[in-house]
């Protein structure tokens, strides 16, 4: 068995999430506390009772999400039985700070950090330059490039995820995306706007970058522990300084998870563990894995899934 850990991002926020394992486990509210102590916000509160308003602020939410991951994967370390050791890790845009911090490149506070301070950049970059994503189901890669190369009109729209062979995400403004998704559902695609109001992953935010980049230079990145499979990549990189320029450019590229995936199965990957709120990855796992694939996807974010996870694994 060949264990991927996997870390969601923005979009997996609920009330509640990690709760159960603060309130049980003392080394998971003491992640807890160690992230809450960089924040100048009551994190704990808000990741346990809300409001969703002021949880879903870019700056609150991704020290949010990424403090309810690294809670999990404290609780997954505790009870994995004999045997069983995690292989490799990936997160999902925002999710790819938690997988650097169970590589053991950073630790919980540097991790808090870096998204506290990349949350604000992105949100202060939406405000600048208003945008939007929209969820593209149903056509290929190549159909959604030829639709992007060839919008000529005002204003930017990029390819931001490719998550699924049929489940593409386009980024930027309100015009250009409206232009685009008319062209791609005249091709028999279905555009889904995502409540976002931030142009992930595009040129409206590349304002961001040169400001966090200053931010992780304040950072001393250490070499992977275990291998980590990158968004902009989609494959592993050891060198820190390599991996910082990565991470900072992570902000303006595309998340190639799709690519990501079918990388780490090809790398003998067979179990895939989606650690943290809700079970978004464990969803697109099933459009991803190959016909013919012996892949077991799994997911937790409580006691009670991580005890049925460990079942399935063996623990």
């Amino acid at each position: 068995m060949k264990i991927a850990v996997l870390f969601p991002g923005q979009g997996s926020q609920f009330v509640g999430m990690g709760r159960e394992f603060v309130d049980s486990r003392s080394s998971c509210a003491a992640v807890m506390a160690a992230a809450e102590a960089v924040c100048d916000f009551p994190l704990r509160r808000l990741c346990h009772e809300g409001p969703m308003e002021a949880l879903t602020r870019a700056a609150v939410l991704q020290p949010a999400i990424t403090v309810a991951n690294l809670i999990c994967l404290q609780a997954l370390r505790e009870s994995l039985p004999p045997g069983r050791e995690i292989a490799c890790y990936a997160g999902h845009s925002l999710g790819e700070y938690s997988a650097l911090y169970g590589a053991g490149v950073i630790t919980v506070e540097e991790a808090i950090r870096l998204v506290e301070r990349r949350g604000f950049y992105m949100e202060r970059e939406g405000d600048r330059n208003p945008g939007g994503m929209r969820a593209v189901l149903g056509l290929d890669i190549g159909v959604v490039e030829a639709a992007v190369a060839g919008y000529a009109g005002a204003g930017a729209v990029t390819v931001a995820n490719y998550n699924t062979a049929q489940q593409i995400v386009i980024s930027g403004n309100g015009d250009a995306l409206d232009a685009v998704g008319a062209t791609l559902e005249q091709q028999g695609g279905k555009i889904v706007a995502l409540n976002v109001s931030v142009a992930n992953h595009s040129p409206l935010v590349a304002g961001a970058v040169a400001d966090f980049t200053a931010v992780l230079e304040t950072i001393d990145f250490q070499r992977p522990q275990v291998p980590v499979y990158f968004n902009v990549t989609a494959a592993p990189l050891d060198d820190p300084a390599t991996i910082k320029e990565t991470m900072a450019r992570q902000i303006v590229s595309r998340v190639r998870w799709y690519e990501s995936i079918l990388r780490m199965i090809d790398d003998g990957v067979d179990t895939f563990i989606e650690v943290g709120p809700k079970n978004v990855l464990k969803g697109m796992m099933r459009k991803i894995v190959p016909k013919g694939a012996t892949v077991v996807s799994l997911q937790f974010d409580t006691p009670d899934s991580l005890a049925e996870c460990l079942e399935k694994i063996g623990g």
